[in-house]
């Protein structure tokens, strides 16, 4: 769902902890700022149950895919990355 914004190239929603925290690659290009897009993204998320916890929402410039399907997502990595932007 997060996906659908015009904005968001792909998002990945991985834990840290017992936390669920949205990882965004922005489009290219695009003129939205980091915090006007978290606003966006967090109240969308807010309108269905299974998103409703997210409350952390982080811009990678290019999510880790594996090098074999370049759209499969290496969520591990992504995973140890949001840990430390947190920590």
């Amino acid at each position: 769902m997060f996906n659908a914004h015009p904005d968001v190239k792909r998002t990945a929603l991985v834990g840290v902890g017992r936390e669920p925290v949205l990882c965004v690659e922005k489009e290219p290009g695009t003129k939205s700022t980091k915090e006007e897009l978290t606003k966006e993204l967090l109240a969308l998320g807010a309108r269905h149950e299974h998103t409703r916890r997210v409350k952390t929402v982080l811009f990678h410039p290019s999510f880790p895919v594996d090098i074999r399907h370049n759209a499969k997502i290496v969520r591990e990595k992504l995973a140890v990355w949001a840990a430390q932007r947190l920590a």
